[in-house]
């Protein structure tokens, strides 16, 4: 049983343009590890590593000693807005930091731009509520996702 003062992590409300009609969602046992990483793991990486645009394949990597470890990959929404699709690291490299640290790079890298983003992962929607700095740069007409606060009993 979870415990009832702490946010379940398995759902979270899409919205249509997010592609999920019914409005609801569950996290994979990966998006959670991940998710637990942004919320209490810890604030730098254990190690250092680039993270390198890829607008060929519209994808922030994590790369380690030429290796892409992470990933975040997106949508290009127009001229000023990115839709965030999913963020992903290899499992040797979880519960390092690497995951925060490549959200928070791309997330500068946006904010460098002047765009703004769509949320369509639960970990970058996570990140963006651990870290609200960054809320302004959600697009106010596209927001994407946005947390179920449903505990479970």
């Amino acid at each position: 049983m979870t415990n009832p003062t702490e946010p379940d992590h398995s759902a979270f409300e899409h919205n249509e343009e997010a592609g999920h009609p019914d409005a609801k969602g569950t996290l994979s046992q990966d998006q959670v590890v991940l998710i637990d990483e942004v919320v209490a793991g810890p604030d730098a990486p254990a190690f250092d590593f680039a993270v390198v645009d890829n607008k060929e394949t519209s994808v922030y990597e994590g790369i380690v000693d030429d290796h892409e470890v992470a990933g975040l990959a997106y949508n290009v929404a127009g001229d000023s807005r990115l839709v965030l699709l999913a963020v992903s690291v290899v499992p040797e490299f979880r519960k390092q930091g690497i995951g925060t640290e490549l959200i928070r790079r791309a997330l500068d890298d946006v904010r460098a731009q002047g765009k703004t983003v769509t949320i369509v992962c639960p970990i970058v929607l996570t990140f963006i509520e651990s870290n609200p700095m960054y809320a302004d740069l959600i697009d106010v007409k596209h927001p994407g996702i946005s947390m179920s606060r449903t505990r479970s009993s």
